[in-house]
């Protein structure tokens, strides 16, 4: 068991008053049975009310309506969490998902479908010839090593860049730069699954750093093995997602776990400047 104190401060300026539409923020970790949330708190500037709903996906949004302009919007997130170790999961593996490739069951091959499309068809080929080292057709090889193998060549291959701008690369222009951020290499290996015909999706949240690593605020993917259900790996920092993994959204694509998301209107060129804080320590 583990506990860890989260706090998230996202801060913008303007140069003038300046009007807020409506706002979404997801920064509440996702709790179940290996993580609670003891403790948490938002606060909000300017004035605005909240409501809280659950999405598609399950995840926890907090959408806010903003009752006076204002030159800053700042969103402020305190989060106390515990959380409770599953590793011996991992091993537990459905026999016939031991070794790949397998298919999904019948139930799963519907659930599953549109977490096995690839995101970005037209990067297919170029993902699936930098697959061709780590498997070729025939092979049956351990579905966990495979999975493993994945995670370390993407941390291997490509150089970390940290890059403050939206949304992320494709993945033949991670391929042709060798480098990405952590939301970069999330996509990349996802879209590497799913062209190997696995299940995954996108997962953004927190990381307890250790020397080395990157992130705070991070990007990682999951992928379903039957038995052992939705298991993390970080391609950023070469691991599987343990303890200090906190997510806080999960989704098909990237587009839907954006911590903060919303718009303003006022002058063209009232925006100033961005600020954002993320500490993540234990308790």
């Amino acid at each position: 068991m583990h506990s860890l104190r989260i706090i998230h401060e996202t801060t913008y300026h303007y140069k003038t008053p300046v009007t807020f539409g409506e706002h979404t923020a997801m920064l509440r970790p996702r709790e179940g049975h290996d993580l609670h949330i003891d403790d948490a708190r938002l606060e909000i500037e300017p004035r605005a009310s909240t409501r809280w709903l659950r999405d598609i996906y399950g995840n926890c949004i907090s959408v806010i309506e903003f009752q006076e302009p204002s030159q800053k919007l700042r969103v402020f997130s305190e989060c106390l969490v515990t959380i409770y170790d599953d590793e011996a999961r991992t091993g537990i593996i459905t026999p016939y998902a031991r070794s790949y490739p397998f298919q999904y069951s019948a139930n799963e091959q519907i659930d599953t479908l549109p977490y096995r499309l690839p995101s970005y068809p037209h990067d297919s080929h170029a993902v699936q010839s930098w697959l061709a080292p780590i498997y070729k057709p025939g092979d049956l090889v351990p579905t966990l090593d495979l999975l493993k193998q994945l995670n370390t060549r993407i941390f291997e291959t490509f150089q970390y860049s940290r890059r403050e701008e939206t949304g992320v690369q494709l993945p033949c222009k991670t391929l042709a730069l060798g480098s990405g951020s952590c939301r970069d290499f999330a996509v990349f290996m996802m879209e590497a699954a799913r062209n190997l015909g696995l299940a995954a999706r996108f997962v953004t949240g927190y990381i307890l750093m250790g020397e080395g690593q990157h992130g705070a605020t991070h990007a990682w993917t999951e992928i379903y093995i039957p038995g052992a259900g939705w298991r993390g790996f970080d391609p950023t920092n070469n691991k599987l997602c343990g303890f200090e993994h906190v997510s806080v959204a999960v989704a098909r694509d990237h587009e839907g776990a954006n911590p903060l998301a919303g718009s303003w209107s006022g002058p063209s060129d009232a925006f100033d400047r961005m600020e954002v804080s993320v500490q993540v320590f234990p308790a």
